[in-house]
């Protein structure tokens, strides 16, 4: 039987900061850079501006036009399936409007994976994968398979992952897992 691997969306797959950083700078009077705002936090935001913003992540399609973050993710992706039962979680209940779009995202990028294999959820200590892809420490800690933590800026000071930079070095270790079995 094949060991699952559960991937999270949001800056795993789809770049979602940078398009984050555009709306932010437009509806808030800022200029970050993509790299500046990679290492903020919209928890700072006043109450009615972060209403401002949920509302405009839930508008219809926002979600839908995200760059691909790696452009080796779906190759390597497509790679691993021959190995393991992929699965794609997205925490899509932080932003229930984002459905349909995040769906059709994946549709477009990944039409190889089972739609039964994408799930839409909040936490994801529900995922019972041997392995989750997160770039969010919190998803992780409630995770009881073995976490790998996508690395950004926001997370480098994280510890007691796996830790991978890009999806070359998911492919190495995860091929090198099959190695070991």
């Amino acid at each position: 039987m094949k060991k699952s691997i559960a991937i999270d969306m949001d800056q795993v797959l789809a770049d979602f900061y940078s398009k984050l950083c555009v709306t932010y700078n437009e509806n808030f009077g800022t200029n970050f850079t993509d790299e500046e705002f990679l290492l903020t936090t919209q928890r700072d935001l006043p109450r009615e501006d972060a209403k401002k913003l949920f509302a405009l992540l839930n508008e219809p399609g926002y979600f839908r036009d995200l760059k691909v973050l790696d452009e080796d993710a779906i190759v390597v992706i497509r790679e691993l399936q021959e190995h393991y039962e992929i699965y794609i979680t997205t925490a899509a209940m932080d932003v229930p409007g984002s459905f349909t779009a995040k769906y059709d995202w994946l549709m477009e990028y990944l039409p190889f994976i089972k739609t039964q294999n994408i799930v839409f959820c909040g936490n994801k200590a529900v995922i019972h994968t041997d392995y989750l892809i997160d770039d969010s420490p919190r998803q992780l800690k409630s995770f009881k398979g073995t976490g790998i933590l996508y690395s950004m800026p926001y997370n480098r000071s994280e510890e007691g992952f796996i830790r991978v930079n890009n999806w070359k070095e998911i492919k190495q270790y995860f091929i090198k897992q099959l190695e070991i079995v």
